[in-house]
């Protein structure tokens, strides 16, 4: 059953081309938002916490501090309002899932760069 699904999400489901990415990295994330009949593009820039899931299905939380308030939003990597990512800093983490870094302020709160 489980190779039906993933013959299925394989085949019919079209993949986006999305750079590589991981937990640490700072990336911009571009969307469509409809408005009654109007379409603008908003972009939400932050720090990725975790990516989950596989296939189809796979989704990326991103968190940003918007004035003390800190602020996730996750997005799943099949999105159609979604038009494209950029990243702008790649971090060295040791974790896949830094939920750790939601307790963090400060100078605490900075991930230092991964070197290419």
């Amino acid at each position: 059953m489980e190779s039906l699904i993933k013959f299925v999400q394989d085949e019919f489901v079209t993949r986006k081309d999305l750079p590589e990415f991981s937990a640490g990295d700072t990336i911009t994330v571009y969307y469509e938002i409809r408005e009654g009949e109007k379409v603008r593009t908003q972009f939400f820039r932050g720090t990725v916490i975790q990516r989950r899931g596989s296939g189809s299905s796979e989704t990326f939380t991103i968190r940003k501090m918007s004035g003390t308030v800190g602020v996730e939003r996750i997005f799943p990597v099949n999105l159609p309002a979604l038009q494209k990512i950029e990243v702008n800093k790649r971090g060295k983490v040791r974790r896949a899932r830094i939920f750790y870094f939601r307790g963090l302020t400060g100078k605490k709160a900075r991930i230092t760069e991964r070197r290419r």
